[in-house]
């Protein structure tokens, strides 16, 4: 396994300071996964504005959780399913909903559902949709904006899943309680 430098505030390039010294101040502590990004502060800027675009889409806290974590799942993230986690309990997200897509089941509702299938087939059909696919996700109550929202929140997920993979990133003391490996198939 490759790792990358997890930077702190001192040691991260200059242009990255202030972008840590943010995370550090809406998280309360400064994510390793931040700590990495900032290698490249490009990178972490886009992270940052992607993340902060995503939880303001149409979006509910039980929709941005199904999007993270479906893939999050689908990638396999040993980083970000902990995070989400989390995340989601932060935000009052019902514990077996994320329980649920932790471990890859049915959703606890048809649109949930509609939701996770339309995010996994852009996901493994590379933004290749058939006509019955969205036509389920929009009979689901979907519409045009939420499906382009699906692909801002892939967005930030490459990004993030993409670079834990790479770099082998420690998850944090506040995420180790839900740490989490893909289920073989």
């Amino acid at each position: 396994m490759t790792t990358l430098t997890t930077h702190t505030i001192e040691s991260a390039p200059q242009a990255s300071k202030p972008l840590l010294e943010k995370s550090v101040n809406a998280y309360g502590m400064l994510p390793n996964l931040h700590g990495v990004l900032a290698t490249s502060p490009g990178l972490l800027d886009a992270y940052q504005t992607l993340h902060e675009l995503f939880v303001n889409s149409s979006f509910n806290p039980e929709e941005l959780t199904v999007v993270w974590q479906g893939i999050n799942v689908e990638h396999g993230c040993t980083y970000c399913v902990p995070a989400h986690t989390g995340i989601a309990h932060s935000m009052k997200v019902d514990a077996d909903l994320t329980q649920a897509l932790r471990d890859e089941q049915p959703m606890p509702t048809a649109k949930l559902q509609a939701l996770l299938d339309m995010t996994l087939v852009i996901v493994r059909n590379r933004g290749n949709v058939a006509d019955e696919e969205l036509a389920a996700f929009y009979a689901a109550g979907y519409g045009e904006q939420q499906l382009l929202e699906i692909i801002l929140g892939l967005s930030q997920k490459v990004i993030s899943n993409y670079t834990n993979h790479i770099a082998g990133t420690a998850v944090d003391e506040a995420f180790k309680p839900f740490a989490w490996e893909k289920a073989a198939k």
